[in-house]
């Protein structure tokens, strides 16, 4: 990059960032690791991830437009100057001269893309001048999980969802105990949610804000802090949390008083769990092993599975996830859910808890793990929450648990999309 190009890297990257999202499930964080991402600037850096981001969540609206455009399709790589081009417009509201221009040198600095600059210039030039425009949310998400989740839910709700995953989401917090929800959220010039979350839209660097080097709080998301309310660890029980990383959770439970013991099978995530523990000052045992085969005879009060899912709970802050899903996925995903739930239940002590949670919009993930689990354990019983009690929308109970999806609390910015069970295991 050269003063005379500012922003030309960062611009490419930003399409080999969106490339790799739609590659496959591993794509997006490939690119991520390489040396072109991190041998850009931090805001360099910024700004492609914003750039690939938005992309991602206006997919089908940049593709419609495009498409309006042009007589015969280019190739891939001309289209990933375009929808970068038309993300930086929509989502971020770069100039269109900014945008335009950089595409159009982007496209010439490539032997394959060059023969297309002037067909860049043109599609981009053409849109500008008849006028961009929001297109139809639901467009950008893909069909077949439309399909589903309409046949689930109905066309509003979906209609929903895919109005909340189309904006980029706030920033949440939770909270050590003792800290003051409201001088937060005034510091941050955000809000407190129903449950002692803190939502704001500030960006930036997290280690800059209030409370962070004094441990007062961590990142996660409104919906994510719910299961560990649902499961209610008392101080001084014994709480195991499988499938830990990133340690959200674990953090929630160690903050209550509780000892807990973090299960996680990859070793290089929860290096941020150990992170986080040092950071806000709180303790927990820390394990590296796969949650079904972990060789410790110990049983516990309470457990917390949450488990590997399709993540399409999560299309607000991670739109690539519905892109790398496929529909065979649900049903192999649905295959260790089930595994996981019979290897935590022989975890739990009689008379103690189990709390089952995914960060996925699937029945089969969720609502059908249910009675197929109580079939299986006629030990446990399924236990109703009062989604008030933990910090939910009173419309996320369902017959099953509680059901969150990103269309709720829209009048707050939504939330991320989960399911949550809880049972008791018979004395």
């Amino acid at each position: 990059m050269t003063e005379a190009e500012p922003g030309i890297e960062a611009r490419r990257v930003a399409g080999a960032l969106l490339e790799g999202a739609l590659s496959g499930r591993d794509g997006l964080a490939a690119v991520q690791a390489g040396k072109p991402f991190n041998a850009l600037s931090p805001q360099d850096r910024a700004f492609a991830r914003a750039v690939a981001m938005g992309a991602l969540r206006r997919l089908g609206e940049i593709d419609r437009a495009l498409d309006a455009r042009l007589k015969t399709a280019p190739p891939q790589q001309v289209r990933t100057l375009l929808r970068v081009a038309l993300a930086q417009r929509l989502a971020l509201d770069v100039p269109a001269f900014a945008a335009v221009s950089t595409a159009v040198k982007l496209a010439e600095r490539e032997a394959k893309t060059r023969p297309y600059k002037a067909l860049v210039n043109a599609v981009l030039r053409g849109l500008e001048r008849d006028g961009l425009s929001d297109g139809d949310p639901a467009t950008n998400l893909p069909g077949w999980l439309a399909a589903r989740w309409t046949q689930a839910w109905g066309a509003d709700a979906v209609a929903a969802v895919a109005a909340a995953a189309r904006e980029e989401p706030a920033t949440d917090l939770s909270l050590k105990p003792g800290v003051d929800a409201g001088a937060l959220a005034a510091a941050l010039e955000g809000e407190v949610l129903p449950g002692g979350s803190v939502r704001t839209r500030r960006r930036g660097d997290l280690s800059t804000w209030p409370g962070y080097d004094a441990g007062d709080w961590w990142v996660q998301d409104a919906a994510a802090a719910v299961p560990v309310r649902a499961l209610a660890p008392q101080p001084g029980e014994t709480v195991l949390d499988l499938c830990a990383a990133p340690g959200g959770k674990t953090l929630q439970i160690a903050a209550t008083g509780a000892a807990v013991v973090a299960v996680d099978r990859n070793a290089s995530r929860l290096k941020r769990v150990h992170d986080n523990l040092a950071r806000t000052g709180l303790a927990a045992e820390v394990v590296a092993a796969d949650a079904a085969a972990w060789d410790d005879p110990r049983t516990f009060d309470a457990v917390l599975l949450d488990a590997p899912c399709t993540a399409t709970g999560t299309l607000r802050r991670h739109p690539e996830a519905l892109h790398a899903v496929r529909p065979a996925d649900v049903a192999n995903l649905s295959d260790v859910q089930h595994r996981l739930l019979d290897a935590a239940a022989d975890r739990v002590k009689p008379g103690g808890r189990l709390v089952y949670c995914v960060c996925s919009l699937e029945r089969e993930e969720g609502e059908g793990q249910v009675p197929a689990f109580l079939r299986r354990r006629a030990d446990f019983r399924l236990t109703p929450i009062d989604p008030a009690a933990v910090g939910a929308p009173d419309d996320a109970l369902s017959d099953h648990g509680l059901r969150l999806h990103p269309g709720q609390w829209s009048d707050r910015g939504g939330l991320d999309g989960f399911f949550v069970a809880r049972f008791d295991r018979v004395a």
